[in-house]
Formats: structure tokens, C-alpha cells, sequence
């Protein structure tokens, strides 16, 4: 099934608005006065360090987002890079810590809304929370409606609120008196001590610019935008609250500066009390100041909510949360269920937490730092891991030392929290490892790619590390597609055919080339030649890569030295956990002899996965004929049949023979039935009265594109003394020949002699 994607809807000036508008809000119009009692005039220069460390990590994001702009940002990221049980910390940490800023962005606007209003109280919520519970709902609902609305509201609203801040900045500006920055305790009063944690009280303020990143899936042109957003933004607003903190406190008294409205209260001492004959201007100035506070905090609640809901249907996608949460509405495409959620837990924090606003600032921050740690982190790994399909349009300068820093400094400025911060940060990052292993471990598939790496490469690393990545791997993997390969010629169409059942489950390819050696020739001494040996693999397995690429499916290469050759495909099959095996039979040196199970579970073994065997005359799959009478290997060939009518659009015919006229009703009846147990309801159904299997599907295959049978269960000795009805076949039809057989467990005299099928049970049953 063809996964669900969000419309493209976002444009440059609308992603630099998201950045911006969520930055700008509530870190000039809240947080000024709050920080200045930490630091003192100081805090000009801990508004410039959040900005030096948003800007090191939004180089990172800016490559991670041109490699993989998709939906969650930097939870996608962390959870490719390295795998779900840090997904989940980077996931659960950003949805929470985006839910934790839009109630504080709510809750001041609320504040803001209480000054021009006069509000009711209701129950235990004073007129503040009433107030951020309004503005929390008109933009959940602002959001519901789709990111194109979102995007045009966001450009609205920050292009006024800079246009009242700029007038601010020029009226404070010519009211600056340097005197009254410095006070009577100079530029640093109460030391250089509270610079950090002053910063830390202040990186809320920064938050922006990686949301960005969680809705680059709506974005059009992301490889040139995003960068330019990103980045673009956070040095924007980084010289904007340089400008503005200074110009407040040059014309307010640092001590005296208000924690609730310290823009409105600088507006009233910048501007004049009036102008020539028009009076008032000074509360003229502070009311539109309330006004832009209002413009501020909503911009930022609204662009919260955004990446918070996107963030959530991320997670859904890649199941660490349930999948409900994939739903794309019909009209909007918006992840309406994801958005609802967020909204209520957003809900939730305002009536928990709204009468301290500095809990819900410093609570979003930790756990923002803790996902901007990893994300740094997840870039070394693509990086060092050589991954494929990370090609980005824009890579950070300075690599490695700039994902480093932005590592080190992100966690660094944790330090400078309070208690109870840090508490939060140790007791979320336990939560999410539980909830991963709880949860997401029995759901999700993906394995990241530095427990890939660590595996691939465990002679390498110390026992330690292989063991851990072992631990918290998925305990629900890929569904694996092994495909052997030998054949240049028939290797595209098996990878084909590979691709198609892997996309349909979600799956990856593995191509396989198995490097035989001589007995006479010891294993160590093939691996030293593997360089002269492996020309032909590298040729095909570099050949597989490019077209497992432009059938869009993901895949793995391997090349293994081996004695053997075609026994080695099942132990290969075993030790890559397969799921499917899909090879070729015709002019292969591994399977020369013509027959599928030769050195296969004999006496002792059993098939390790599902077989599919493919005498190729090309992969034309518009007209499939099934032959069947039951069984557990026609029921593989059903799967196989409606997995080509589902991804490729294929016309499906089921065939069964019967010996005479008299048993047509019959067989209708049973063919009927089993098309609707395998989901073939509308295949075409064709009964054949003639008695002789072989000789019914060379007629019916005249029309065919492909052939799709089921193997015979007919024992080893069995096979030889009387031959098989399949290998038959391939000589009586002129398109491709596809043999399913599924793994079985058979007695020592079924594995000899073969059983009698009972009636119905296999196309080349006992007579």
C-alpha cells in the first residue's frame, strides 16, 4: 500500500515565519524581565549564546533536513540514524517539549489577553488560563484546518509584530541612556556566574528554527528552502533580541524591569507622552505593545502546535505510537488525529501547570536540548555509516567539530538548570527507554544505523557494544527479501519481482552474491583474495543497488565466500533472518541440476523462510495463471498473486483440473471457496475438465504473462524415480515459470517417500 504523504503547501516566506514567529514571541515580550533578575544587563549577552548555540545546531538540522525532509524533523533523524529506543527519547522528548512551549506561548498570551480584557474565572482557572485555553483552541483549530492556512496566518502575524517592534526599537533607541544600562553596579552586578544560567531561563526563546525541519515533508523545494530558513531565522531573531533586551534595559532599570509585560512598560518610558497636540502617545505605544505581545505569543503557539502535531504523526508512522495516528484527513492532509491529540495535552499543562509559567518554559527547553544532543549525533552516524541514501543539499562546515560542539554545548547548558529541571531530564529520558521496550520494541521494524553498523562490523568493536545493540534491536524486524544473485541477465528481473513483495510488506531487499572456492582452497585464504575474487560482486551487487533504487525500495548488499554454492543459500537465508527467498533456477551454476530442494532438507533440514524460484523469461506479471488444488505452498502462490494484482495491477486467473465433466460443479465450488480465503475474490475462475494437470496449464498458459505454482510435496526419492511435475512444465510454456514453496516439518518417511495429499491438497498428489 502506497504510503501517505502531506501536501506541499509551504513556500519560503511561510517556513521563515514559522521559525521566526515562534522565536520572536514570548522570548521578547516574557522572558527580558524574568532573566534580567538572573543576570543583570549581562543578559544581553545570554541572549547572543542561545543564539551562537541554536545557530552551530541548526547547521546540523539544515543538513539532516536536505538529506530527509520528511514529517517529525528531528525525531525522524534521531530514529533512522540511531533506532527506535532513541527515537523514542528524541520523539516523546520533542512532542512533549513542543506541548510544554505551546502552553507556555498560551499562557502568555493569555496574560497579554487578561490586560486588555476583563476575563472571567472559571472553577479552579484563574483569568489567565481561561484566556490560554481560548487562544489554545482557536489555533489547534487553525492548525486542524491544514498547513497552507497555517502558513498564511503565521505571515500575517509576524509581519505585523515586526513592524511594532521596529517602531519600538527606534523610539527606545533614541531614548537609550547608557547610564541606565550600567546602573550603579556596572554592566556584570551580580557576576559573571549567572550568564549561563540566565541562558538556560532563555532558550526557549530559540526554539523555532527546528520546527522548521518537522513540517520540511510540506515544503516545496526543501533542498534550497529549508537551509535558508533555518538558518536564515535564527540569525534574524538572534540580532533582534540583541537589539531590543538592549534598548529595554537602556531605558529601564535592569531591577526594575517587569516580569509580565516588560515590553509594554519600556514602551512607556521610550515614547513621549505626546506629540505636538496629539496626547496619550506613550499608552498608545504600551497598548500596541499589549497588542504585539498578543501577536507574539499566539505566533508562537500556533507555530508550536504545528511541528508538535507533525511530530506525533511521525511517531505513528514509524510506530513507536500506535498507527491511529496516520490518519490524513480526506479534505485538509493534515494528521487531524495527531493535532486533536497534541491539542489536548496542551490543554492539559494549562490547567496542571498555567500559574507558573517558568516551570512550563524551563521543562520545554531540557527536553529540546536533550533532542538537539542526539540529532547532532544522529548526523555523525550517517555520516561514518556511509548510508546510501543520505545525500544532502546542504552539509555542515567544520565536520566533525561542529556536530560535536552542538552535542557537547546542548547537553552542556542542562548543567545550568535548576534541580528540578534536571530531574525532569533523567526521569523523561527513563520514561521514554520504558516506553520503548514496553511498547514500541514489539511494533516498530526499523533498526538504526548505527546498530546495523556495530553488527556488520562486530569483530570490531568490543563485546560490550555488539551486545548492547543486539538488546534493544526491534523485536518485530523488516520483512527480509534475501535475493541469490549469479545471473547479470536474470538479475534485474528478480530484484524486481524482490521489490514488489518487500514494498508491499514494507520490507527491504538483500542481494546476496555467494563467491565459491574449492574445497582444496581454505576459507581465510578466499577472504585474503577477496579483492581479485569479488570483481564479478561488486559488479553485481553495484548493478542490484541502482535498480533496487529506481524501483524505490531499500536494500542491503552482501558477498559471501563459501565451499559450497547452492546449499549456502539457505544457511545465507538463516543467518539474514529472511522472510522470502527469491532466486532463479535456468542456466545458474548454483542449481544446475533443475530442481529446488536439491541439497535442501535432506532428512535434516527444513526450507528456512518462503521460497520463490523463478524460471525467467522476463517479469511481465499483467496476466498471472495460478494453478492450484490447496496447500499450504498454493496458498504462498496466492499471496504472491495478490500482491502482483495489488502493486502491479495484475490480472489473476485460478485454475483447477478435474478428471471429467461430472466434477466441474464441484470444482467450481472449491475453486470459488479457496478465492475467497486467499483475498482473490476477484480473480477469474477456470475449471479444467481435461484430467491431466500438466497438459491443462500448457493450454491455459497461452495467454499468460506468468505462471505461478505451488511446490510438490512429493518426497526426495520420489522425485528422482518419477521426476516433478513442475520442471515439467517449464518445458510447455513460453512465459515465466514462478515455484512457491513454504517452510514444512515432514516425518524421515515423508522426506523419503512423499505422502498421499489428501483430496484437493497438491497439484501433483498421488494417483
Amino acid at each position: 500500500m502506497a504510503e501517505e504523504e502531506l501536501a506541499k503547501d509551504l513556500g519560503l516566506l511561510s517556513a521563515l515565519m514559522i521559525g521566526i514567529g515562534t522565536m520572536i514571541g514570548a522570548g521578547i515580550f516574557v522572558l527580558p524581565g524574568l532573566a534580567a533578575q538572573e543576570a543583570g544587563p549581562l543578559v544581553v549577552v545570554s541572549f547572543v549564546i542561545g543564539g551562537i548555540i541554536a545557530m552551530i545546531n541548526a547547521l546540523s538540522v539544515s543538513e539532516l533536513g536536505t538529506a530527509m525532509p520528511k514529517a517529525g524533523g528531528g525525531y525522524y533523524y534521531v530514529n533512522r540514524a540511531l533506532g527506535p529506543m532513541f527515537g523514542s527519547i528524541a520523539g516523546l522528548g520533542d512532542w512533549m517539549g513542543l506541548a510544554f512551549a505551546s502552553a507556555f506561548y498560551a499562557i502568555g498570551f493569555g496574560q497579554y489577553l487578561a490586560e486588555l480584557l476583563t476575563l472571567p474565572s472559571i472553577l479552579f482557572l484563574n483569568e489567565i488560563q481561561v484566556g490560554a485555553l481560548l487562544a489554545g483552541i482557536v489555533f489547534v483549530g487553525v492548525n486542524y484546518i491544514g498547513a497552507k492556512e497555517t502558513g498564511g496566518v503565521q505571515t500575517i502575524i509576524v509581519l505585523t509584530l515586526l513592524a511594532i517592534l521596529g517602531v519600538f526599537a527606534v523610539a527606545g533607541w533614541l531614548s537609550f541612556d547608557y547610564a541606565v544600562l550600567t546602573g550603579s553596579g556596572g554592566l556584570v552586578p551580580l557576576g559573571y556566574g549567572e550568564l549561563l544560567p540566565a541562558t538556560a531561563i532563555v532558550f526557549v526563546s530559540f526554539l523555532g528554527y527546528a520546527k522548521i525541519a518537522t513540517v520540511a515533508e510540506e515544503m516545496k523545494n526543501p533542498g534550497r528552502n529549508l537551509p535558508i530558513a533555518v538558518i536564515g531565522s535564527v540569525a534574524f531573531v538572534t540580532v533582534v533580541y540583541a537589539i531590543l533586551v538592549t534598548v529595554m534595559l537602556g531605558v529601564i532599570p535592569w531591577p526594575d524591569l517587569s516580569i509580565e509585560a516588560p515590553v509594554a512598560q519600556a514602551a512607556l518610558v521610550a515614547f513621549p507622552e505626546s506629540i505636538g497636540p496629539i496626547p496619550g502617545v506613550a499608552v498608545a505605544a504600551a497598548t500596541a505593545m499589549t497588542l504585539g505581545a498578543l501577536l507574539a505569543t499566539a505566533s508562537s503557539a500556533n507555530a508550536s502546535i504545528l511541528s508538535s502535531a507533525r511530530i506525533n504523526f511521525a511517531m505513528g508512522r514509524e510506530k513507536i505510537v500506535t498507527d491511529w495516528l496516520n490518519e490524513i484527513h480526506p479534505s485538509y492532509s493534515t494528521p487531524y488525529r495527531s493535532i486533536l491529540l497534541t491539542g489536548g495535552m496542551i490543554i492539559v499543562f494549562i490547567v496542571l501547570l498555567g500559574r507558573d509559567i517558568e516551570i512550563l518554559a524551563k521543562a520545554a527547553s531540557v527536553l529540546h536540548l536533550i533532542v538537539y544532543a542526539l540529532m547532532n549525533t544522529a548526523l555523525i552516524v550517517f555520516r561514518e555509516a556511509d548510508v546510501p541514501d543520505y545525500d544532502p543539499d546542504f552539509t555542515v562546515p567544520l565536520y566533525p567539530v561542529t556536530p560535536i560542539l552542538g552535542a557537547v554545548l546542548s547537553l552542556g547548558l542542562i548543567g545550568f538548570m535548576d534541580g528540578i529541571e534536571i530531574a525532569l531530564s533523567i526521569g523523561f529520558v527513563l520514561a521514554a527507554i520504558a516506553w520503548y521496550f514496553i511498547y514500541a520494541r514489539r511494533h516498530t521494524e526499523h533498526q538504526g544505523y548505527l546498530g546495523q553498523y556495530i553488527s556488520e562490523r562486530s569483530e570490531e568493536f568490543p563485546e560490550a557494544a555488539v551486545s548492547a545493540a543486539s538488546k534493544v534491536e526491534p523485536e518485530q524486524a523488516n520483512y527480509r527479501v534475501m535475493v541469490p544473485l549469479a545471473n547479470p541477465r536474470t538479475a534485474s528481473d528478480l530484484l524486481e519481482l524482490a521489490a514488489v513483495m518487500a514494498k508491499a510488506r514494507d520490507g527491504v531487499v538483500e542481494a546476496v552474491h555467494i563467491v565459491t572456492v574449492p574445497d582444496q582452497v581454505p576459507l581465510s585464504a578466499g577472504a585474503e583474495r577477496l579483492e581479485q575474487l569479488d570483481v564479478e560482486s561488486e559488479r553485481l551487487l553495484s548493478n542490484a543497488t541502482e535498480e533496487a533504487e529506481t524501483l524505490d525500495v531499500d536494500i542491503e548488499t552482501r558477498t559471501v565466500i563459501s565451499h559450497r554454492s547452492f546449499e549456502e543459500i539457505f544457511d545465507a537465508a538463516e543467518t539474514g533472518e529472511a522472510d522470502l527467498v527469491v532466486m532463479g533456477w535456468a542456466d545458474q551454476p548454483f542449481w544446475s541440476s533443475g530442481r529446488v530442494e536439491r541439497g535442501l532438507d535432506e532428512l535434516t533440514r527444513n526450507l528456512p523462510c518462503d521460497f520463490l524460484v523463478m524460471q525467467d523469461r522476463g517479469f511481465d506479471p499483467s496476466h498471472v495463471l495460478v494453478p492450484t488444488a490447496g496447500g499450504s505452498d498454493s496458498d504462498l502462490s496466492a499471496e504472491v498473486a495478490q500482491t502482483l494484482k495489488e502493486e502491479r495491477e495484475a490480472t489473476v486467473e485460478l485454475l483447477y483440473v478435474v478428471d471429467d465433466e461430472e466434477e466441474r460443479a464441484a470444482g467450481a465450488q472449491f475453486l470459488g471457496e479457496w478465492a475467497q480465503e486467499n483475498d482473490l475474490g476477484g480473480a477469474e475462475l477456470t475449471v479444467d475438465t481435461g484430467g491431466d494437470v500438466q497438459t491443462a496449464i500448457g493450454r491455459h498458459s497461452q495467454d499468460a504473462t506468468m505462471v505461478i505454482i505451488g511446490a510438490t510435496e512429493r518426497g526426495l526419492l520420489s522425485r528422482l524415480l518419477r521426476g516433478s511435475l513442475v520442471y515439467g512444465i517449464v518445458d510447455e510454456v513460453d512465459c515465466s515459470v514462478l515455484l512457491c514453496e513454504r517452510p514444512r516439518r515432514r516425518s524421515i518417511r515423508e522426506r523419503l517417500f512423499g505422502r498421499r495429499s489428501d483430496s484437493g491438497t497438491d497439484l501433483d498428489s498421488e494417483e
